[in-house]
């Protein structure tokens, strides 16, 4: 029998990981209905329900504060979403996407307690 090959998908590099990709830890989390978020989403953790969203510093829920990177993109503008999310490694804060009020400086304690680092990229 012949070997058959086909094409899964397109990858598209990006500058979102920068460090060792062997520092990766990555889980699978829930995104909460009503948003279509890009790969490198910083996301807050709603503490009522458990579910992620994208962390915006206003919030109340407990989701203001960054937890988690988001590996991959994940439209949940139909209904709750599974996606990974990155809980450790090394990223560039350029091709992060912040919420409202979040800056690069404003999240890198947080993110930096939890093991990841939000690293400054210069060209």
């Amino acid at each position: 029998m012949k070997a058959s090959f086909k094409t899964e998908g397109v990858y598209t590099p990006d500058a979102l990981i920068a460090g060792n990709a062997h520092l990766l830890v990555a889980k699978s989390v829930t995104i909460v209905s009503g948003q279509n978020l890009p790969r490198g989403a910083v996301l807050g953790k709603i503490t009522t329900s458990g579910k992620y969203t994208l962390s915006a510093s206003g919030a109340n829920d407990g989701s203001q504060t960054p937890d988690l990177i988001l590996a991959e993109a994940a439209d949940a503008s139909g209904g709750d979403k599974t996606a990974l999310a990155y809980s450790r490694g090394d990223f560039a804060a350029s091709a992060l996407t912040l919420g409202t009020g979040h800056t690069a400086a404003s999240i890198t304690e947080a993110l930096r307690a939890k093991g990841i680092a939000v690293l400054p990229i210069v060209d």
